[in-house]
């Protein structure tokens, strides 16, 4: 199912033994668009601690309670190499945390372990194959980014500007994001629509600006997005075949 980002920020995380903290923000892949980790922030238990989860070690979700399980113990996440979220995330840092709780590193096109199959398919749809030299893969990886860092930023049409990312809508199975949501308010009052990772053209991360392969006059008649409506597929069956685009789940 789709869910939006921004409604899971907030969600309790629960280890084996107990509450881990809180989803503060995922980062994800600004190449493939896959979710690599979510960030919790540990409150009070790890006082000024963020530990980053991959998506390997989710259980099944509890929507209903706005709980995600991790198969991890509070020990093993207290224990593990500590990351700072508010510098870029190195790949030998992830090659520490990936070693510690054995998880499949993806950079390497690994398979997955455990129950998260659906994430090696998501790999394979987003083809994940990366080529870096081990010098690059030592230094910041630049292609983890922030969903917090992004929201906000401005989407840039082939003809001007269209308004701002207000949030993403990711696939719960397989941790993919679908959809950028766009505020159009400045432009549009009181529109909002989404739009696919396949129908952008570049991101300016200096300038904090996304263009889109799209016109402004074409996003100005497209389906409109409703956030307090699921996003199900007879709705993208009409934004794809509004924009003539080809579409991911064939």
């Amino acid at each position: 199912m789709l869910r939006s980002i921004e409604g899971l920020q907030g969600y309790t995380i629960f280890a084996k033994d107990g509450e881990i903290g809180k989803v503060h923000e995922f980062y994800f892949d600004d190449q493939t668009w896959v979710i690599r980790y979510l960030v919790g922030d540990t409150g009070n238990w790890l006082v000024g601690r963020r530990v980053l989860i991959s998506p390997l070690a989710l259980g099944q979700p509890d929507w209903a309670a706005h709980t995600l399980p991790v198969g991890l113990t509070k020990k093993q996440v207290e224990d593990s190499p500590h990351i700072s979220t508010d510098q870029p995330v190195s790949r030998q840092m992830e090659e520490e945390l990936h070693t510690y709780y054995g998880w499949a590193p993806y950079w390497r096109g690994a398979t997955p372990l455990g129950g998260m199959g659906g994430l090696a398919v998501a790999q394979m749809i987003a083809g994940t194959k990366e080529e870096e030299s081990e010098t690059k893969e030592k230094e910041g990886d630049p292609h983890l980014r922030s969903t917090r860092e992004v929201i906000g930023y401005y989407i840039q049409a082939r003809d001007g500007e269209v308004g701002h990312v207000e949030d993403f809508i990711a696939d719960d199975e397989y941790w993919y994001i679908r959809y950028m949501v766009v505020d159009t308010r400045n432009w549009l009052p009181g529109k909002k629509v989404l739009v696919a990772p396949a129908w952008v053209e570049g991101v300016n991360w200096a300038e904090n600006k996304v263009f889109v392969d799209l016109l402004r006059e074409t996003i100005k008649h497209c389906p409109e997005y409703d956030p307090s409506a699921p996003v199900n597929r007879e709705y993208e069956v009409r934004l794809y075949d509004y924009y003539g685009r080809p579409k991911y789940w064939l």
